[in-house]
């Protein structure tokens, strides 16, 4: 500061001043609440992203955050009206279960805004100014790994094991196939899903049980989009040696003998957009569509991984990413 003084004090005269800035203050006073899924900040999954995305918006923002992790479908709902009646200025709800909620909530709270991340509004939903649904095309993302599977799979036949039994999740299965198939039309995919209540996200011992069918069926490789319930799959894959494909984030820790590569949605940078949005005054309601087009799916190749990921895969990998965005392929969702 001494030196700013003296650089200010010869400036005077010119009718200049040179003042200190910090964006870390830009947020200061900004008040934002996130709400986790199952399995909490701690999943090294979606949560887990949503959680990066929190504490870098707190960082590099300035902004204030708190968080709740509830334990039931319900205890969500509770969340988000709480924060809500606190009168913060952004509530994030993490997970497609809170939709309905986040949709009451922005009725009963119109000087609130809202973000629900996989949020899918349809036709029917209303229409709110303070609400954004932040939604990604999963399905460019698992397209890129299915084809990463195929390549990179000795038997020909992989795996999906999904959560809840739910469209969102579908879109993974649909990318997942359609990119091996892309690649390599004799493969066969084998899908399963874990269940169709929200606790298919939370169970490892039936992933550990789906993963355990599909590599007897002769997969020797599987894709987890199951939250949680994937570590199950992990650990298989761990005890058998084969491989594993994790999602959302980077989940090479869970097994690097064995997690060849990982489906990223950046969850953590949509949760920065959101509130850099709020914090300019830019915050409008809708839909934001997120896909490779915008960085926000992709998928993880690195030094740690390339011992299992060979450099020709990724490179196969990124032109199929880069045709997507092009536009000459088209990658179904359902």
């Amino acid at each position: 500061m001494g030196i700013l003084v003296a650089i200010n004090v010869v400036l005077i005269a010119a009718g200049r001043l040179v003042f200190p800035t910090d964006d870390t203050q830009v947020g200061k006073g900004v008040r934002v609440g996130l709400v986790f899924d199952l399995g909490g900040k701690d999943d090294k999954s979606f949560n887990t992203a949503a959680w990066r995305g929190l504490e870098q918006a707190k960082s590099e923002l300035g902004v204030h955050v708190e968080y709740i992790e509830p334990s039931e479908g319900n205890d969500r709902a509770a969340a988000l009206r709480s924060l809500a009646a606190k009168g913060l200025d952004l509530v994030i709800g993490v997970g497609v279960i809170v939709g309905p909620d986040l949709e009451q909530l922005a009725k009963e709270f119109p000087n609130v805004d809202f973000a629900g991340i996989d949020y899918a509004p349809n036709e029917s939903s209303p229409k709110l100014p303070n609400l954004v649904a932040l939604k990604f095309r999963e399905q460019e993302g698992s397209f890129l790994v299915g084809a990463i599977a195929a390549l990179v799979s000795r038997s020909h036949v992989i795996g999906f094991v999904g959560g809840m039994k739910l469209p969102l999740i579908r879109k993974f299965e649909v990318g997942y196939t359609a990119g091996a198939q892309y690649v390599c039309p004799t493969c066969r995919v084998l899908a399963v899903y874990a269940g169709t209540t929200p606790k298919a996200f939370n169970d490892a011992p039936r992933g550990q049980e789906l993963g355990a069918a599909l590599y007897d069926e002769g997969a020797d490789i599987i894709f987890t989009a199951a939250g949680k319930t994937g570590d199950g799959v992990f650990a298989v894959a761990r005890s058998r040696g084969l491989y594993a494909i994790g999602v959302d984030s980077d989940q090479y820790d869970m097994a690097p003998c064995c997690i060849v590569t990982s489906m990223l949605k950046r969850v953590d940078l949509a949760v920065v957009d959101v509130v850099r949005e709020v914090v300019q005054h830019h915050f409008h309601g809708g839909v934001h569509d997120l896909g490779l087009a915008e960085k926000r799916v992709g998928f993880v190749a690195d030094e740690r991984n390339r011992r299992l990921l060979p450099l020709d895969v990724v490179e196969r990998a990124q032109q199929l990413s880069d045709a997507i965005v092009a536009g000459s392929i088209q990658v179904p969702f359902q």
